[in-house]
């Protein structure tokens, strides 16, 4: 059952990155972006893979771990994108 309560969070905590992700992708400016608040929830991803590899608790919910890791990433890579953008504009 832990499994399964921990799985939702992440489900319903993971909804929203895709929904952000299309946002930054539409919006081609990194203003409205925070590399370090970026960086910290990918930092918070690792931690937990880590803590599920450590303790031996490899099941479903490491995917979904995975999951919302890569689609922050994700947006990572939409931040450099659209600060390259930002640069671009400028000159």
């Amino acid at each position: 059952m832990p499994e399964a309560l921990e799985a939702v969070m992440l489900i319903c905590f993971g909804f929203s990155w895709p929904i952000n992700l299309i946002k930054n992708i539409k919006a081609k400016t990194a203003k409205s972006m925070s590399l370090f608040f970026i960086l910290l929830i990918i930092f918070g991803y690792v931690a937990g893979i880590a803590a599920k590899i450590v303790s031996h608790q490899i099941n479903y919910v490491l995917a979904v771990y995975f999951l919302n890791l890569i689609v922050v990433s994700l947006n990572l890579v939409v931040y450099f994108i659209n600060r390259k953008h930002d640069k671009n504009s400028c000159e």
